[in-house]
């Protein structure tokens, strides 16, 4: 029975269709899994107590002549996007209690198709991490290495589908936190073209950054997830709708930028990286050097306007109007004392770096500077894929690091250097599971990555296919 949780979401699709399985067998089947690892990996932040009744009435429905792709597939679900009744705290004591007074937009879509949400996953808190440690709920474990992090800041989401906790799950991206933890936990990743799905209903950290995405086995599902969440939605303004996807392309030309991966890299993962450039070529695509003069200061680019927008987005967190409410001897206090207990020290060294950068004093000489130079990041990575049909570099510079090796903020922010580039830039950018290397006699899972033109999504889709 538990082998139906290592199924592909298209694979279990074509047997509850067929009437071979039920979607009460694949949630009884997550949930054997769920039962026996949890309490190690922490991938769960609280498995709902009503699965095997939406399992049940997912197969009601199917039953009635209802059929759609995601009908009675069990999926986690991070715990940043809102479920109505539902419990989500973004891994905060902020939000420790707080219950969800309306269905996000991507939630919305996934209950109109029928799919089984499983529970809530862990993340960094407030999304604000790279490893799954800052959680106010303890960290996520690498089902590979249970002494590693699953990274993040969709950890938990990357944990539970690599356990077969679910058949799949929605992650958030704002510089990498889909891409990065499904590389650790050797899962496919996708962060979609900005606004082409809602933000609608997901707390917020950086909004001109933030995308939610699926987390799955393979390309198949991720395509499918994607075709149903995405879409201009009335509640997000900044949401588009994109031309139909095409699912035969074939990329002719594929373009690596090799002088941004000239040190920083384990040699193993560049290995890896390189034997997938050779798979691409014996598919007939082309490898092409191109140039991003504007890529190496993507990382503080990111580092500066992140934390500035989360700095503006979690001034709603004040003990007054909901979530934690701590009593001073004044308004202020009231203010002070809710946010030094409700933050976590990751969230607290955030909002103070980016009230600082947009203070009165700074802000042209950190804040403007940066959004100039994220323009000029655009241009060049736009006029690049006017060439080239993909742009590929390894998903993370090494597999997934130990919980606690990264002590140091900087050496953890570092881990981002390939992936903030699409946040900052708006394009499409996928991971795909490519050769894993080995650590104390371990197989460690690492992915390619591939950046596209805006609303490029099936371009991705069709690279990471030839590397699949």
């Amino acid at each position: 029975m538990d082998d139906l949780a290592r199924l592909s979401i298209t694979e279990a699709s074509k047997k509850l269709a067929s009437g071979e399985i039920t979607s009460l067998d694949l949630v009884r089947a997550c949930k054997k899994n769920i039962d026996a690892r949890n309490a190690e990996l922490n991938a769960y932040l609280e498995v709902f107590d009503d699965i095997e009744e939406q399992a049940k009435e997912a197969d009601a429905r199917r039953a009635r002549g209802e059929s759609h792709p995601l009908l009675g597939i069990p999926l986690a679900i991070k715990d940043n996007i809102l479920i109505q009744g539902r419990r989500v705290s973004a891994a905060s004591k902020m939000l420790e209690n707080y219950t969800a007074s309306y269905d996000a937009t991507v939630i919305k879509k996934l209950k109109e198709a029928g799919a089984v949400f499983m529970g809530r996953t862990n993340l960094d808190e407030f999304a604000m991490g790279g490893s799954t440690e800052n959680s106010a709920f303890g960290p996520t474990h690498n089902p590979h290495d249970e002494a590693r992090v699953a990274g993040g800041s969709s950890g938990g989401s990357a944990s539970a589908v690599a356990a077969g906790m679910a058949l799949g799950a929605l992650g958030t991206d704002t510089g990498g936190s889909i891409r990065e933890p499904a590389s650790f936990c050797g899962i496919v990743g996708l962060k979609p073209t900005y606004g082409a799905v809602s933000r609608h209903g997901l707390i917020a950290m950086g909004s001109s950054l933030d995308q939610a995405g699926p987390m799955v086995r393979t390309l198949e599902d991720a395509q499918l997830l994607f075709d149903t969440i995405r879409g201009r939605d009335p509640f997000d303004s900044t949401s588009i709708n994109l031309r139909p996807t095409t699912y035969d392309l074939q990329p002719k030309r594929i373009g690596v930028p090799r002088h941004l991966l000239q040190k920083g890299i384990d040699e193993d993962v560049l290995r890896s990286f390189n034997a997938s450039l050779d798979t691409l070529k014996a598919h007939g695509a082309e490898i092409v050097d191109i140039e991003l003069p504007s890529a190496p200061l993507a990382l503080a680019v990111y580092y500066i306007i992140m934390p500035a927008e989360s700095s503006t987005n979690l001034a709603r967190f004040d003990g007054v109007r909901y979530g934690l409410s701590l009593s001073g001897d004044s308004l202020v206090d009231d203010y002070a004392k809710t946010r030094a207990a409700g933050f976590g020290p990751e969230v607290r060294r955030r909002i103070m770096l980016g009230t600082y950068v947009l203070s009165a004093g700074y802000y042209d000489a950190y804040y403007g500077k940066a959004t100039a130079a994220r323009a000029k990041l655009r241009e060049e990575y736009d006029d690049v894929l006017k060439s080239v049909d993909v742009i590929a570099t390894p998903t993370v510079p090494s597999p997934a690091f130990k919980i606690g090796e990264k002590s140091d903020p900087l050496s953890m922010y570092l881990a981002d250097i390939f992936t903030v580039t699409a946040n900052l830039t708006g394009h499409p950018a996928l991971s795909v599971p490519i050769t894993p290397v080995m650590r104390e006699g371990k197989d460690l899972p690492v992915g390619i990555q591939f950046t596209a033109a805006h609303g490029g999504e099936d371009m991705l889709f069709a690279a990471g296919k030839m590397v699949e």
